[in-house]
């Protein structure tokens, strides 16, 4: 969730340092931090709570010299967003320094023994207790001839229990850098004789030619001379450098005032990319390379479940119905966060998809390895090429949506039901849907990117109805079948991003409790295509209507019965009722997207909110 940057190379490591924190803005933080050895080995470090600005704003003027550093963005889990509990937390004799990503779970034990010892902690934090123990470690070895900061860091992190992402150097032994993974990501970046640690690649474009994507339980050391990645029984680990893409273009505004515009007016393109090369027009199938290799196991599955957290959920659902009614394949999706908790009943032919855009997401990486655990057959549907879960899954199927950067998805959620519909033609070609349903499906999904296109022409009405209804403080989404997660979807984006009170409603439930909240003061926004399920939802609007409700209606163009209906109408492209959410949900992003901005709101960075959320 938080952002960690390292470096040890001949440059200068603040601007390197303060550059990769920028890049790491999107991830969702409250305060942020660096150190910097100098070449005396003399700490420079300098925090604070909020933006990296203000950072940057503490330290106008300092002299910051050196060529090694780490840098932190924290998103407050233990302790208030401050000053103090802000990153990089050092040992009683300020000789140590490190930076955390995660969460300790044992620390409050570790805490209370190191206590005893002597040990001063000056913040609230999980994270303060790992450098106290490497210190403690150094001091007891400090007669022995394993004396040294990779013995002590080793000894540490085998009594850690918890996620963690940590990056530690010393100035008692300068120019080492050490990194350890533990369910929260870490990518080891190597250089021109320079190398660097990023929780995120995108951190190190442009600087790191080559990635190694550390595996849960390695560690990295760094120096000069190069690097080594060991285990935690200190066994040298060989691993494959993996290029690293360059392209800061897909990082950047590009001209729009957000990146959540930018993504939301990306989708022709980004579904365009998702779809390239998966569509068999003339047999009407789907073919999906990452799960080739799993294709005889895939035509026995009986059971399909679907785990994700927040959008991902959500785009599940709309695969549940698409799976289930086009290949005959039971199917449930559950939340990461339940899932890992509960004992679900898992047969021998049963299958796991995981769904998340950055293929991090903690609760849903716990889902993979319960599965992998009981011999479950493992799928991933992730945006980030060699994620951990895209790693530690039997197959899986990439999005090729391009980075997103806005905490709030958007081309990710459309991306991902585009691919669950391609996962449905698949699975159900292998059973029993017909050829001629088979070719009208891939000839719709074909065909998807051209209707967003025309769902984004809507912008400026859009825009206008956002301006008339902004200033309300509750919203209710409706919507049915296929379009009843798109409701929680649209619900979802308004509250993340505006902090207004919405809710999403089956569109059927409103009756059964929810229908007490509406007045003319509780407007309602109804996806209502012209599909199986229109003349249900009408009688839902109608309710509404009669309790002098307000209603916005997402509709099919053509539909002249709704303007009789609704106070205002956004008329979308018709598509097959399995697609509709992929254009139904593009003016929900739309009409969030503007209410935040005329509440005067930072749409990319919603309060409280992570982009890649890796821990529990």
């Amino acid at each position: 969730m938080c952002g960690i940057v390292g470096y040890l190379g001949q440059k200068e490591a603040r601007s390197i340092l303060l550059e990769g924190l920028r890049r790491l803005e999107y991830r969702g933080y409250d305060s942020a931090g660096i150190i910097v050895l100098d070449e005396k080995n003399t700490p420079r470090y300098f925090k604070c709570r909020g933006k990296i600005k203000d950072l940057e704003e503490k330290i106008k003027g300092k002299k910051i010299e050196g060529n090694m550093g780490l840098g932190h963005t924290r998103w407050a889990t233990h302790g208030a967003p401050n000053d103090i509990n802000a990153h990089p937390h050092w040992d009683c004799s300020k000789s140590i320094f490190l930076v955390h990503n995660g969460i300790i779970e044992n620390h409050k034990e570790i805490k209370k023994i190191l206590l005893k010892r002597g040990h001063k902690f000056s913040s609230e934090t999980d994270s303060e207790v790992i450098v106290h123990l490497v210190e403690d470690f150094l001091k007891k070895e400090r007669n022995s001839r394993h004396n040294s900061l990779e013995s002590a860091f080793l000894k540490t992190l085998r009594l850690l229990k918890g996620a963690y992402a940590i990056a530690l150097m010393s100035k008692d032994y300068p120019q080492t850098i050490l990194g350890a993974k533990r369910s929260s990501p870490l990518v080891l970046g190597i250089g021109k004789e320079e190398y660097f640690l990023a929780s995120d690649a995108s951190a190190i474009l442009g600087y790191a030619s080559g990635v190694i994507y550390l595996d849960d339980g390695e560690v990295a050391s760094i120096n000069p001379d190069g690097f080594s990645i060991f285990d935690l029984g200190n066994n040298i680990k060989e691993k494959e450098i993996s290029d690293i893409e360059n392209n800061l273009i897909k990082i950047q505004k590009s001209g729009y005032p957000h990146f959540m515009l930018k993504e939301i007016m990306e989708q022709p393109e980004s579904l365009e990319n998702s779809q390239r090369g998966r569509i068999i027009l003339e047999q009407g199938m789907a073919k999906l390379g990452g799960i080739e290799s799993v294709k005889e196991r895939l035509r026995e599955i009986d059971k399909l479940t679907i785990v994700g957290c927040g959008t991902a959920y959500l785009a599940g659902m709309v695969g549940e119905y698409m799976i289930e009614e086009y290949a005959g394949v039971p199917v449930e999706v559950e939340i990461g966060s339940e899932f890992r908790y509960r004992k679900p009943i898992l047969g021998k032919n049963s299958a796991i998809l995981a769904v998340s855009q950055s293929g991090e997401t903690a609760d849903t990486l716990a889902a993979v390895n319960e599965a992998k655990e009981k011999g479950i057959l493992t799928l991933g549907l992730v945006n980030v090429v060699s994620s951990t879960i895209a790693r530690q899954t039997d197959a899986g199927i990439y999005n090729h949506a391009g980075p997103e950067i806005g905490v709030a998805s958007t081309k990710a959620f459309t991306s991902q039901v585009e691919i669950l519909a391609l996962l449905a033609l698949f699975l159900g070609r292998q059973r029993n849907l017909s050829l001629v349903m088979g070719q009208r499906i891939a000839k719709e999904i074909k065909n998807i990117p051209n209707l967003a296109k025309k769902a984004l022409s809507l912008a400026p009405d859009i825009k206008n109805i956002a301006k008339k209804y902004y200033k309300f403080k509750n919203f209710l989404y409706i919507g049915r079948k296929y379009n009843y997660p798109v409701a929680l979807e649209g619900a979802l984006k308004l509250k993340e991003i505006s902090y207004i009170n919405t809710q999403g409603y089956a569109g059927g439930e409103m009756k059964h409790g929810s229908i007490a909240l509406i007045d003319k003061n509780f407007p309602c926004l109804a996806i209502c295509p012209k599909d199986s399920v229109y003349e249900k939802i009408v009688s839902n609007i109608e309710e509404i209507k009669a309790r002098q409700g307000r209603v916005i209606a997402i509709t099919t163009q053509g539909n002249k019965e709704m303007k009789s209906l609704a106070d205002d109408v956004v008329y979308i492209p018709k598509t097959l009722e399995m697609l509709t959410p992929i254009i139904s949900v593009i003016p929900l992003q739309l009409f969030a997207y503007h209410v935040s901005v005329l509440k005067g709101l930072d749409p990319d960075k919603p309060r409280n909110l992570a982009k890649s959320v890796t821990v529990e």
